[in-house]
Parts: C-alpha cells; sequence; structure tokens
C-alpha cells in the first residue's frame, strides 16, 4: 500500500511538471537592436605583456610535458599556465592595466610556436572588469605575429579583432620575455 502511494504521488509529481512546464523554441530571432548598439566602436590598445617563467615569483608555470618535450628543439608538447602582468609601459613597474590569464602551448615540432588561449582581463578605470578573449597561433620567432580576438565581455561584449605581438626583450638565460600588444577590438 505505501509503495503504491508512493508511486502514484510521484507520477502525479512528474505529470504535473511535464504538463506546466512551459516549452521554450530551441532559436528565436531578435531585432540587432536588442544585443548589439546601431553603432560599433573600435578601439585601440597598447599595453605590455610580461611573461615572467623563472625563479620564485614565476606568473608563467609549465604543468604539463609530452615524453618528447625536454629533447624536442621547440619543446614540443609542453603547457604552460600564466596570470602575467599587463603594463602601459614597458617597464613592470609602470602603470598595470590588467593580467594576462590562460595558457600557451608548444604546438609545432619544427618552429617555435605557441597555441595561445588567452583572457586579458583589464583593471584600468576604463575597461574595469571587461575582458578580451584571444585565440590562435603565435610563433614567437617572427618579429610580428598577429592573433585574432574571438570574444569578449563587459565594454568589450561581442568584441572581434585581432592582437598584434612583438617581442620587446626575451632574457635568454631563463626565457623571461616582455611583448608589446597593439590590440584592434571592434566592440
Amino acid at each position: 500500500m505505501a509503495n503504491n502511494l508512493i508511486s502514484t504521488t510521484f507520477l502525479f509529481i512528474l505529470s504535473s511538471i511535464f504538463f506546466l512546464a512551459k516549452s521554450q523554441p530551441f532559436s528565436t530571432s531578435l531585432p540587432r537592436s536588442t544585443l548589439r548598439p546601431e553603432r560599433e566602436n573600435v578601439t585601440r590598445l597598447h599595453f605590455f605583456f610580461h611573461d615572467v617563467v623563472g625563479g620564485p615569483n614565476a606568473t608563467a608555470v609549465r604543468v604539463a610535458a609530452a615524453p618528447i618535450t625536454n629533447t624536442s628543439p621547440t619543446g614540443f608538447g609542453a603547457v604552460v599556465i600564466m596570470d602575467n602582468l599587463l603594463t602601459e609601459g614597458s617597464n613592470p613597474n609602470s602603470k598595470r592595466v590588467g593580467r594576462a590569464q590562460g595558457m600557451y602551448a608548444s604546438a609545432d615540432m619544427a618552429n617555435m610556436s605557441f597555441m595561445m588561449v588567452n583572457n586579458y582581463v583589464f583593471d584600468d578605470e576604463r575597461f574595469n572588469g571587461s575582458t578580451l578573449s584571444v585565440l590562435g597561433r603565435n610563433p614567437v620567432t617572427l618579429p610580428a605575429r598577429e592573433l585574432p580576438v574571438v570574444g569578449g565581455t563587459g565594454v568589450f561584449r561581442f568584441a572581434s579583432g585581432y592582437a598584434e605581438a612583438r617581442t620587446f626583450f626575451v632574457n635568454e638565460t631563463n626565457g623571461d620575455a616582455i611583448v608589446e600588444y597593439n590590440v584592434y577590438v571592434l566592440h
């Protein structure tokens, strides 16, 4: 009798949920003005990315490696997680504008090139709390590299564009680097 009552109650609740639930369509077209402003902005950002891989204050740390990473001329298979400082000038003590948080991995067996997955998290007054997401190939030995901006949040919602990277300084002993970025973003 108790099992029958539990079964009946369960079926009643399940059927109530089924009949009372409001069905939502899979997709709905919205007017452009709902999500995007009529006028989009183009913003140029200029900052320096400080990749500190050596010493006790490292901001980029290798977290994985392939069996061949240490014998590969390109470090193929190394995966590095980072939380790097972004500054207005090349000196790490210059005005902080945010952090580059994400990862890069050596993804080319023949050339020194990283697959980058970054979020630039800004804390500068104008863009405080906004982010840009960058995903792409970074052949670090080239003088200038382009990486696509694939999205953003806050001020940069619906962002697209590109980031141009130029190595400003590399410490050949420990691998620390400073990279100058010019980012052009449509938002």
